[in-house]
């Protein structure tokens, strides 16, 4: 007599597996929108898609400040938020979360002091970069290890190095027109800005990215009218 099929154990936790990364799908996505997930056949390339734009948030946002946006994210993990599922326990850990809040104190003190944060943006800028390519990749669970690092470097370490270099320009033209006395107002926008991006990132991931879309071109617009200021004047 033959035997009725019983789903093994690893088939079990596969199917669990397969629902939680739905639930999170339709978690990240906005709104509304859950309905066209469900009626998908394979979900994995939203998935993906969506999760991508999580890690161009939070790399946009290392661009700002390097310890906040792990910091941000570690705490999601802690709430059970969906967005931070896909990273490492070890991030939400209490040693972890610590350690990260005393590095963004610093981080963010620092920059108000003159001419040290200057030079702390030679520091930051590779900083911002690695810990974007890290991030995404941590983002992109279940994606092969070539696209995923493909991703992780064009995608997040591209967000978090183009975010790093217009703060870099930011500051410097304030230094070079103020004498650093309105650095402290950029610093305090570029704070404000890594929180608000990190938080998109995590709640609404598709705006984050459109965000950051629309900042890059408003601030390659804004750097062509500077540059072009010098040479209408001297006509």
């Amino acid at each position: 007599m033959r035997r009725a099929h019983t789903p093994t154990l690893a088939y079990r936790l596969d199917a669990r597996k397969k629902g939680q990364r739905a639930a999170a799908q339709a978690t990240l996505l906005p709104h509304g929108w859950s309905c066209y997930a469900a009626n998908m056949d394979d979900v994995s390339m939203l998935e993906t898609i969506l999760s991508l734009c999580v890690g161009i948030g939070v790399s946009a946002a290392c661009g700002f400040r390097v310890f906040l946006p792990p910091l941000a994210l570690g705490i999601a993990q802690r709430m059970g938020l969906s967005a931070a599922a896909a990273l490492p326990e070890w991030l939400s850990s209490t040693p972890m979360l610590l350690a990260l809040a005393c590095a963004a104190l610093v981080e963010i003190g620092a920059y108000y002091i003159p001419w040290v944060d200057n030079a702390l943006d030679t520091i930051a800028s590779p900083a911002a970069v690695i810990a974007g390519v890290l991030l995404t990749a941590g983002m992109l669970d279940g994606v092969s290890p070539g696209w995923k690092w493909t991703l992780a470097i064009v995608a997040g370490g591209g967000a978090a190095g183009i975010t790093q270099a217009a703060t870099v320009v930011t500051r410097g033209l304030s230094t070079a027109t103020s004498g650093g006395v309105t650095n402290a107002v950029v610093s305090t926008g570029e704070s404000a800005g890594a929180l608000m991006m990190v938080l998109l990132a995590i709640v609404i991931a598709p705006l984050a990215a459109a965000l950051f879309v629309l900042v890059v071109v408003w601030f390659v617009r804004l750097l062509g009218r500077w540059r072009r200021r010098p040479t209408a004047a001297s006509g």
